[in-house]
């Protein structure tokens, strides 16, 4: 039998019991756990006892392999990691995305505190100067792509130093779309917005300008 619709909020929980995996997937809790046995869906068990867990990016990578709505597990908002090195500019982002309010941000500095914020984070977009203290653009690209679980992550460059053949490059590196200093704010939102599946602009409407 079907595991009954479940209305709790999915969205900030780490680690999933097989009667919560089943609520989630909306399939029954045996099903899950022959999926667990078999290894179709990876876990661990309590120490002591036979009772199994499941880590919430395993349970989104085997909800979007098998085609299962993330509805139900992940939250309406749009998870935005800023990377840049420039105070003014993370400001700016953190400020445009809160007050749109479709997106929940974080930021990082430096090539290796996006790493690590990646991996934790998960985010669903990346907004990334491509001159960092550490490394390029370029590589965090790179370092993205090479994680299966951050597969579906857009990645959006924003520099304004960059030659065309370069910015081919950071294509062919992983990066879905690329902005030039300065930038609109509006067009930079939209295209975020549409390489996240929402609409150009939020409810609320957002402020016109220009970064400089």
């Amino acid at each position: 039998m079907a595991a009954e619709n479940d209305s709790r909020d999915w969205s900030e929980k780490k680690i999933f019991t097989t009667g919560e995996a089943a609520k989630v997937c909306k399939v029954s809790q045996q099903t899950i756990i022959r999926c667990f046995d078999s290894g179709r869906l990876s876990g661990f068990r309590v120490p002591g006892s036979r009772f199994r867990r499941i880590p919430r990016e395993e349970l989104i990578r085997f909800m979007r392999k098998n085609d299962i709505p993330l509805g139900s597990i992940e939250s309406d908002s749009r998870r935005v990691l800023v990377v840049d090195d420039d105070p003014q500019i993370v400001d700016l982002f953190v400020d445009l995305l809160q007050r749109d309010g479709r997106f929940e941000v974080q930021t990082a500095g430096t090539g290796y505190d996006a790493g690590l914020l990646t991996e934790s984070f998960r985010p669903h977009l990346v907004i990334l100067d491509y001159m960092l203290p550490d490394i390029n653009g370029n590589i965090v690209c790179e370092r993205i792509r090479s994680r299966e679980a951050l597969a579906d992550t857009k990645i959006v460059i924003v520099s304004g130093v960059v030659r065309e053949d370069e910015i081919e490059g950071l294509r062919a590196a992983g990066a879905n779309d690329f902005v030039r200093k300065p930038f609109d704010v509006d067009e930079l939102i939209g295209r975020m917005a549409r390489l996240l599946g929402l609409p150009a602009a939020a409810s609320n409407g957002s402020n016109n300008g220009t970064t400089h």
